[in-house]
């Protein structure tokens, strides 16, 4: 049963290697010709997001329409097309979206405002919270001493609690004085 296990094992291995090699080649485009080509198609792709992950360029994804970007891009730039034409071609095609870092421009410019626009709206709360709390009197912070006691009594190493009368409220001093 070992022996039978240990051969299928090292089968599968023998077959199934090459051919997991040979679907990962399938979706790598190959180099271009000529290196320049190839470094402005790295650059060009750089600069788009892919449509699939959302959050990776073009460049940076292994979806298939990430390749099929890539591939338009290369034959782009094999017939003689600007780097401006192409991004333009694809933002025609896809709108700013597909732009890593899209333009400022109205419809966008919430987008690039935005991060600034929270940061002086946090600020500004704090400064409001800060002067409303040094408005008011001491006597406002002061701790209630039957919730500070009740915290103090579960903390280790407190002081034995005042007894307790019914329903845990604390039990009325007995007077001493008779009359």
């Amino acid at each position: 049963m070992h022996k039978r296990f240990l051969t299928i094992a090292a089968l599968a291995a023998a077959l199934g290697g090459p051919m997991a090699g040979s679907a990962l080649a399938a979706d790598a485009l190959p180099a271009a010709a000529n290196p320049e080509l190839e470094a402005r198609m790295v650059r060009i792709t750089a600069e788009l997001r892919c449509l699939v992950c959302q959050n990776q360029t073009v460049a940076d994804s292994n979806s298939e329409l990430a390749n099929d970007l890539r591939q338009q891009v290369r034959e782009m730039l094999d017939r003689g097309a600007t780097d401006a034409e192409i991004i333009a071609f694809m933002t025609a095609r896809y709108g700013d979206f597909v732009l890593y870092r899209p333009p400022v421009k109205g419809t966008t410019a919430l987008l690039w405002a935005g991060p600034a626009l929270l940061l002086l709206g946090g600020a500004a709360t704090l400064v409001l919270v800060l002067r409303r709390r040094a408005r008011l009197p001491a006597e406002a912070f002061d701790v209630d001493e039957t919730a500070s006691g009740a915290a103090a009594d579960d903390a280790p190493g407190a002081a034995p609690a005042a007894s307790t009368g019914a329903a845990g409220l604390p039990a009325q001093p007995r007077s001493t004085a008779q009359s």
